[in-house]
């Protein structure tokens, strides 16, 4: 038992030590295996790390997105990035779904927003809405897993762009 615990503060230690080591214009989050299929028990398509890359106002996201994609019947139609005022301010439309291909990560941007505005990453299913499952944060201070209710600027659903249709 003790000797379980002392590896865990090691590893815990070695990763905060390595998280230091990133460089200022880079933010990244990702996560095990395992606490993907903790967060994945519903059919909803969910954020699940981030990687940020750029300048302030010119900031590119590389959004990984896990869902239950099972054809152009059930996809993950796009992931977007929303103010905390239910303002729309970026969305990565994806083209077709990603069956084989779990969880998956496309980028995008520039997307324009300061390093300590706080948004919500969150994805979008096509025929399922939003998952509650995203991410909340900032640039300068990170990003964290968070639920968010389901209809929170639901109304962004109807705002272009918006898919033309699924590739396959």
């Amino acid at each position: 038992m003790l000797i379980k615990m002392a590896i865990k503060s090691g590893i815990l230690l070695l990763i905060l030590w390595l998280f230091s080591c990133v460089p200022e214009n880079t933010i990244s989050r990702s996560e095990t295996e395992e606490d993907n299929k903790e967060i994945h028990n519903s059919k909803a398509a969910e954020t699940i790390a981030i990687e940020i890359t750029g300048e302030e106002n010119e900031y590119t996201f590389s959004v990984t997105i896990l869902s239950p994609d099972t054809g152009c019947q059930q996809y993950a139609d796009w992931w977007e990035v929303i103010d905390l005022e239910e303002n729309l301010l970026y969305r990565r439309i994806l083209g077709h779904s990603h069956v084989n291909e779990q969880p998956f990560t496309r980028s995008g941007g520039t997307i324009p927003i300061n390093k300590e505005k706080e948004v919500y990453i969150r994805a979008h299913m096509n025929n399922l809405g939003y998952g509650s499952n995203v991410l909340r944060g900032s640039v300068f201070s990170g990003f964290i897993k968070t639920k968010l209710q389901t209809d929170f600027a639901a109304t962004l659903e109807s705002k272009e762009p918006l898919p033309s249709n699924c590739a396959f």
